[in-house]
């Protein structure tokens, strides 16, 4: 695993979702065989493979004290890389990007797969708006392991996402790609998420891995949307 200390010219980029994405990171160590951040090398530079890289943006926050002074909207953390991947533990990029943020009163939408946040509790709670969102495309194991064996496993997500909504965090999950198997979240989540948002995103990327393990892509997100709305569980289909 190569990991680098860069210096960034800026840190808020606008973001087709939100206002504003913010990235600390530039790779992931998650190394999700289906990621589309992976379009980043073309642009990085970089030539190990995906998920052999972190540059790690250490002026991330100086930037951010800056340019929140001049700009203002939701922002998005992150658009290109899990701000809690394993190198945000020794670095504290993306909580000390979000104390900015907290003092600041901007409205905070995080998308995640690791359990790392909790770390962050306490500061979450201070926002006056903020959702908490986990990306779960699949509720087996054993999927989880052939598309994304470094994220944390499903059952520390769900128990990381129930103890954010106890906390009074609004919660959310991302099932996109819609990988086999995700029609299990349903009752998982019940009680535990404030909405869900279903979209197959990307499948070109893990073609070979769909064709190495004779599995069949999920082309209809309605019947799983279906599932989420009985548990009373919103839930939005983007495909």
């Amino acid at each position: 695993m190569k990991i680098r200390e860069i210096q960034t010219k800026n840190i808020l980029s606008k973001s087709k979702v939100y206002d504003w994405t913010i990235n600390p990171y530039v790779g992931c160590r998650h190394s999700c065989v289906y990621c589309y951040s992976r379009f980043m090398k073309r642009f990085s530079g970089h030539k190990e493979n995906w998920g052999e890289f972190v540059d790690v943006k250490i002026n991330a926050p100086e930037l951010l004290s800056q340019e929140i002074k001049k700009k203002k909207g939701k922002v998005w953390v992150s658009g290109v890389c899990d701000p809690y991947q394993p190198v945000e533990k020794k670095y504290e990029l993306t909580k000390k990007c979000l104390e900015i943020l907290q003092r600041n009163n901007w409205p905070v939408v995080i998308q995640t797969k690791s359990s790392l946040v909790l770390r962050d509790l306490e500061l979450l709670k201070k926002f006056r708006e903020i959702e908490v969102g986990f990306t779960i495309p699949t509720g087996d194991e054993k999927i989880r392991k052939i598309f994304e064996p470094k994220t944390s496993s499903i059952e520390e997500r769900i128990k990381a996402l129930d103890k954010l909504h106890r906390e009074g965090i609004k919660t959310y999950v991302m099932i996109a790609p819609l990988l086999p198997k995700a029609e299990s979240l349903a009752p998982k989540l019940k009680d535990k998420a404030d909405y869900v948002i279903i979209d197959k995103m990307n499948y070109h990327y893990a073609d070979w891995v769909y064709e190495k393990y004779q599995l069949e892509k999920i082309k209809n997100g309605d019947v799983l949307a279906n599932l989420f709305r009985k548990e009373n569980i919103p839930c939005q289909v983007l495909f």
